[in-house]
């Protein structure tokens, strides 16, 4: 999925890899493998799982749709047990993440965003963007919430959540725990959440006509709890349900939702129903069109000689 367009190139050469950030990340895929000689157990697939989906929603809740978009309110306490559960994911602090999020929503495949796969192609976007002088969290871009000091400390120490975790999965479960319990979830987060940037901008269906190349994918979707319905969300970004209709499985939103029933979570943002009709009314011609289309591809081939006519009965 390279791709060859200057502007990818002009990127290609001003790439200024950080070896600091690099290198504890290849590590840690390295770590992974020292399960062959720890041995797996079933407490430490069960940390692997249970991790793997908690800190899943943590990204997708807490940093996205709360910390980048402000889709819902919740409180002082919770947002901090928000950014602390999305840190242990080691994708940074909670304000650097939605400050560089902002920032991808302003120039959405266009010069300046930072990890576009129609400019830059697949591997720079998934991972490379990481690591080329993007380390500073940019407090202008995200001051709704640099004026909390717990998470402007949070994302200061952004190793803290990471760590004290991985100490508690050695903990329940030993080393087994530590390697497939904490670095193993983290690995595999870390690519699924990836794969946002990556392919929901090259691989899926466009419902709707945005100013960029965001895509809905089902397979992204259910991987992420949700984030898979990326021309849902670039369409209308305010809104904390990405899934815009039943079809659509949105776990993190299903989660937010049971929130606001005992009122952790309030004023969830919903899709407006002229989005909603718009949706709907494309879906419809789309597949009104695709009926057209074979019936088209049949008559056809009814005048080529290739199909006999269904003959009428009665």
């Amino acid at each position: 999925m390279a791709s060859h367009s200057p502007v990818a190139e002009r990127r290609k050469k001003q790439l200024n890899l950080s070896m600091s950030e690099v290198i504890p990340f290849a590590l840690c895929h390295v770590i992974v493998l020292a399960a062959f000689y720890t041995g797996v157990t079933w407490q430490a697939w069960a940390l692997c799982v249970g991790l793997l989906v908690l800190r899943m929603w943590g990204v997708t809740a807490g940093y996205h749709r709360y910390f980048a978009h402000r889709t819902y309110k919740t409180s002082r306490v919770f947002q901090f047990i928000l950014a602390f559960i999305a840190q242990s994911s080691a994708q940074k602090g909670a304000l650097w993440w939605a400050a560089h999020h902002r920032n991808h929503h302003k120039l959405s495949d266009q010069e300046g965003d930072l990890h576009s796969p129609v400019l830059d192609g697949f591997w720079y976007s998934h991972m490379g963007w990481l690591f080329d002088d993007t380390a500073g969290t940019d407090y202008s871009r995200i001051q709704d919430f640099a004026k909390y000091p717990e998470l402007v400390w949070l994302n200061k120490y952004f190793l803290v959540p990471p760590v004290l975790l991985g100490v508690v999965c050695s903990l329940v479960a030993g080393w087994p725990g530590l390697i497939v319990g904490f670095f193993l979830s983290t690995v595999l987060c870390w690519h699924i959440t990836f794969l946002v940037n990556s392919l929901a901008h090259v691989a899926g269906k466009r419902r709707f006509e945005t100013t960029d190349q965001s895509r809905n994918n089902w397979l992204i979707a259910i991987l992420t709890l949700g984030e898979g319905w990326h021309n849902n969300h670039h369409h209308y970004q305010s809104s904390t349900r990405q899934g815009f209709y039943w079809w659509e499985v949105d776990v993190t939103y299903y989660v937010l939702k049971a929130l606001s029933w005992v009122g952790i979570v309030w004023d969830l943002r919903e899709p407006p129903a002229r989005v909603l009709a718009e949706g709907r009314a494309i879906d419809a011609a789309k597949k009104a069109a695709r009926k057209a289309a074979r019936r088209g591809e049949a008559a056809d081939a009814v005048d080529a000689g290739e199909l006999e006519p269904v003959a009428s009965i009665g």
